[in-house]
């Protein structure tokens, strides 16, 4: 990626992290992907819990290296007083502020967002929660896990004689934190060039999840239809399915357009069905979706991968394989267009993760490096930004305050 040089378009924008585990610190990585500084705040003893999650190398935790990178470490107790204490002082240095409490958690500790606007009148923070800040939901416990059944979104996803599928990552909590960091956003743009009011975001783990699944609510509302589990299949196209080839890998097809569909048929070697009137269309190629599959799946399955995608890129029909992560890191357009990138790391040396998107043409976000050690930069916060002394230092870290 360009532009190792360029002012990255955040900079000048500061965030207190004080949020744990995914959906949080995700919207704040997006952020400093792009130059804002972001402080995150750990529990002096426990840290973020994500520092537990997931696979390891050294007893390093390998997700929270990408999660929190390009972020500033600090350790803060926020149930002690000295600690609350310190979190006003840091929120009167920044613009935003992310937190994933349950509701009330903060407000108990004097934390909650008037009394941070008190500090900070124009404060953007960020409240992520299971189901939000109001409703009969609000002060229940949620997770991704449950957003992710809550939100509709296990209801249809599988198939139809299996039970409901969760995804295999933490889908709730990434769409969250995309949805948080384009709200922070907004309320920035808001506040500092239509000379607006700082203002906190209420954000459901289970809304924007509930949001992608498209015209659902729509098709309920007005043609009572609740949608079922079907696989592969979606409802308002196809074909569109996996597919296996002769030499045993899976590729994905959709017909979205006429033209696309005629390019996947003649591509395949079925041109007769092009003249079957259960194929007419896109809606009478639902309605026979299942003597349709037959035929590409009974195409598909006379090839090797290779070959198909081949015959596939040059007849320009759309095709794409179902590659596992080390296709992935083999893969020429990955390469190409920089979306692995190697970040170096002192606690584990080269490491390599997602790049930053999306790609801007004129100041593209960039990795300074991966998450660092708990509490790694307590003295250039504390003592740089607040001004705190070695003496006062030493006291909060005897008293477990930092």
């Amino acid at each position: 990626m360009t532009g190792e040089g360029t002012p990255l378009p955040l900079q000048g924008v500061r965030v207190l992290d004080l949020s744990n585990l995914l959906a949080g610190p995700m919207s704040t990585m997006y952020l400093g992907d792009f130059g804002a500084d972001v402080i995150k705040a750990e529990h002096p003893q426990r840290g973020d819990e994500l520092r537990n999650w997931g696979r390891s190398r050294e007893d390093v935790a390998l997700f929270f290296k990408m999660t929190n990178r390009n972020k500033r470490m600090i350790t803060l107790d926020l149930k002690a007083p000295q600690g609350q204490d310190l979190c006003r002082r840091l929120v009167e240095q920044v613009d935003v502020v992310v937190e994933n409490y349950r509701p009330g958690t903060l407000e108990r500790w004097g934390l909650g967002y008037e009394d941070l606007r008190s500090v900070n009148a124009g404060l953007i923070m960020a409240r992520v929660t299971g189901f939000g800040q109001t409703g009969p939901y609000s002060s229940q416990p949620g997770f991704g896990t449950v957003a992710e059944a809550f939100s509709g979104y296990a209801a249809i996803t599988g198939y139809a004689d299996r039970p409901p599928l969760l995804p295999s990552f933490g889908l709730a909590d990434a769409t969250t934190a995309i949805h948080a960091a384009f709200g922070i956003m907004v309320a920035l743009y808001h506040r500092d060039v239509h000379g607006g009011v700082g203002q906190f975001l209420d954000l459901a783990l289970y809304e924007g999840l509930f949001t992608l699944l498209g015209s659902h609510v729509l098709d309920y509302d007005q043609l009572g239809i609740v949608e079922r589990r079907q696989g592969s299949r979606l409802p308002f196209l196809a074909p569109r399915n996996t597919y296996q080839t002769q030499d045993g890998a899976w590729v994905a097809i959709a017909g979205g357009t006429p033209t696309t569909w005629e390019r996947i048929v003649r591509t395949l070697g079925i041109e007769h069905v092009l003249d079957d009137p259960d194929f007419t269309d896109n809606r009478t190629r639902l309605r026979n979706v299942d003597k349709l599959d037959a035929e590409i799946d009974a195409a598909v399955s006379k090839l090797p991968l290779d070959e198909l995608l081949s015959r596939f890129a040059d007849a320009a029909a759309p095709i794409g394989p179902a590659y596992d992560i080390s296709q992935i890191f083999g893969d020429p357009h990955y390469a190409a267009r920089e979306n692995i990138v190697t970040v170096e790391d002192d606690e584990l040396g080269p490491l390599r993760m997602q790049n930053v998107v999306p790609r801007l043409s004129a100041t593209p976000g960039r990795i300074g490096h991966a998450a660092p050690k708990l509490g790694a930069h307590n003295r250039e916060i504390y003592g740089g930004l607040l001004g705190c002394g070695d003496d006062e230092l030493a006291r909060l870290m005897q008293d477990g305050v930092i």
